[in-house]
């Protein structure tokens, strides 16, 4: 115990006498992302304010602000992000209870092949389902996936996972004897998951979700490769003002609020989780 105390000593002498050498461990990550991420963003901004006149102004915000398809393609972005998650909170976590508490063989695989899904790019999801609800697909009639709903299906297709990944691993940490305690007291199944599992998946179910929401805020390859041309996302316009129309400072303006509504998602997504004791 003496020899455990005098090395605890002898450690606090030494760390208050020499630097701490992470702070200059820091110093490269951080002037990695200055270069290669807030850089990038001060030049979107910095262009925003740049009319093809010269000068500096407001007035590419004045005019997207104004324009109807701005605020057309600010409300399908937000419903089709809120939709979608919804979608992918309540299905990925019916299929992650099945996966962790329904017995049957395969299960261990299927919660693998979920790992593997989380590393496939979304373009290669939305061509395998345009050959069941394309033009020239299975069920090609209905002409499904060019509509809005078509996009909802194709996100909430490819998003669910990432929604079951951090439920699966909740799972896994769950203490079996309360369910067992909860079952011998003469609880059903869904009073068992409402009162037992829910709590406990909480956390896990909100860090999905938050995931899963900025990331359709931010989708582009879904939208694009379904073809549905009356869904116009931010993304979509941003692609639309740069290459199509060539109006880069408007392009811009669209981006910047889009940082600034993901930025502010992950912000509000902090103050919740703290405030909860998450």
């Amino acid at each position: 115990m003496t020899e455990v105390v005098s090395r605890v000593r002898v450690i606090r002498g030494w760390s208050r006498r020499s630097p701490r050498p992470f702070r200059w461990a820091v110093l490269p990550p951080v002037a990695l992302l200055c270069l290669f991420f807030l850089y990038p963003l001060v030049l979107v901004v910095r262009q925003s304010l740049r009319p093809d006149t010269g000068g500096t102004s407001f007035q590419a915000y004045a005019d997207v602000f104004a324009s109807d398809s701005f605020r057309t393609a600010l409300w399908t972005t937000v419903w089709i992000a809120v939709s979608s998650t919804v979608g992918c909170m309540v299905l990925g976590f019916v299929l992650a209870l099945i996966i962790a508490f329904v017995p049957f063989p395969g299960a261990k695989a299927v919660a693998r092949f979920v790992d593997v899904y989380l590393s496939f790019p979304s373009f290669l999801i939305t061509l395998a389902l345009l050959f069941i609800y394309g033009t020239t697909g299975i069920i090609g009639s209905f002409q499904f996936l060019t509509t809005p709903w078509g996009v909802l299906l194709a996100e909430v297709t490819y998003f669910t996972p990432f929604v079951m990944r951090p439920l699966l691993a909740a799972f896994s940490q769950l203490d079996t004897a309360q369910l067992e305690a909860a079952s011998s007291l003469g609880a059903r199944a869904p009073r068992i998951v409402r009162q037992v599992i829910l709590p406990e998946a909480l956390p896990a179910l909100a860090a999905g979700g938050s995931l899963v929401l900025v990331l359709c805020l931010n989708e582009f390859g879904i939208v694009l490769f379904t073809g549905a041309k009356g869904v116009t996302t931010l993304p979509m316009l941003v692609y639309g003002k740069a290459i199509l129309e060539s109006d880069y400072p408007g392009a811009c303006v669209v981006a910047v609020v889009n940082i600034l509504i993901s930025v502010g998602l992950y912000g509000l997504y902090r103050v919740v989780s703290r405030r909860a004791g998450a």
